[in-house]
């Protein structure tokens, strides 16, 4: 192929890429729904679309394979993200074949621990796991800084493979320290990452009762842990954990967490 013919279809990809990036953020932020879905130009599934190839920064962690089966020995790429136009394709963790184990799921102690070694890999010593919970389809972990006592990051562990990689949504589109939104092509947009942002945690939980209110009547907000650009709440059916949801400490917009499942137990 001519080297003009090759200059002109790179040059068309750019200009396709510039304007989908321009009509997303016209649409607000960043593709989420009051219904916690998100996808198209932004994912594409979970976390594919044409903004991958972002993560924390990280290397490869190949913790222990706990399980045995078909994909017992899958890698593990943590913090990276999916692709399109801006990097990689797939998101890590979710676009792999059917799992079948031949063993019993893992347990929340071992998660518990996985997610202790995974931190520990990671070098930096302000970070620790504060939360584990275990969920039908996954483990939830949440982690935070000692320095500050605010919120890092979210993970999942899968209960099958051990696998273990950053939770989809907020905690990738709207983290501004952790996630996709520290650096790159929506970096910046809020400014340096602050936990003190235009809406307030009181106002968060607000906005949380009243989406819980609409949407799952009979729920209430529970706790919230704040994070950088975000908050996650604990949502309550009578005393006992039913779910969490993420609100946005810009826009105030709700992020229902449905990829869960049914609570089963918390460390």
């Amino acid at each position: 192929m001519k080297t003009w013919k090759i200059a002109t279809i790179v040059s068309l990809v750019t200009i396709v890429c510039v304007l989908l990036v321009s009509t997303v953020s016209a649409m607000g932020p960043f593709g989420a729904s009051q219904y916690g879905t998100y996808g198209g130009m932004m994912g594409g599934g979970y976390g594919g679309g044409m903004m991958g190839g972002y993560g924390y920064g990280y290397g490869p962690y190949t913790g222990p394979q706990i399980q045995t089966g078909s994909q017992a020995n899958q890698p593990v790429y943590p913090f990276q993200y999916g692709g399109g136009c801006m990097g990689r394709s797939g998101f890590n963790g979710y676009r792999a074949a059917p799992y079948t184990s031949t063993t019993e799921p893992l347990t929340i102690q071992a998660a518990s621990t996985l997610a202790a070694n995974y931190i520990a890999a990671l070098g930096n010593p302000d970070l620790e796991v504060a939360e584990v919970e275990e969920y039908q389809y996954n483990f939830y972990v949440q982690i935070s800084e000692k320095s500050t006592g605010n919120g890092a990051f979210e993970l999942l562990i899968n209960k099958n493979t051990a696998s273990i990689y950053p939770e989809m949504g907020p905690n990738m589109m709207w983290n501004t320290k952790y996630g996709m939104m520290r650096s790159g092509i929506l970096g910046g947009i809020y400014g340096a990452p602050t936990t003190t942002m235009t809406v307030t945690q009181t106002q968060a939980t607000t906005n949380a009762q009243q989406y819980l209110t609409s949407y799952l009547p009979g729920t209430t907000a529970g706790d919230a842990t704040t994070f950088y650009g975000y908050y996650t709440i604990e949502v309550l059916d009578g005393a006992t954990p039913y779910g969490m949801l993420s609100v946005n400490g810009y826009t105030g917009q709700i992020w229902y967490h449905n990829w869960h499942g049914t609570f089963i137990q918390e460390l």
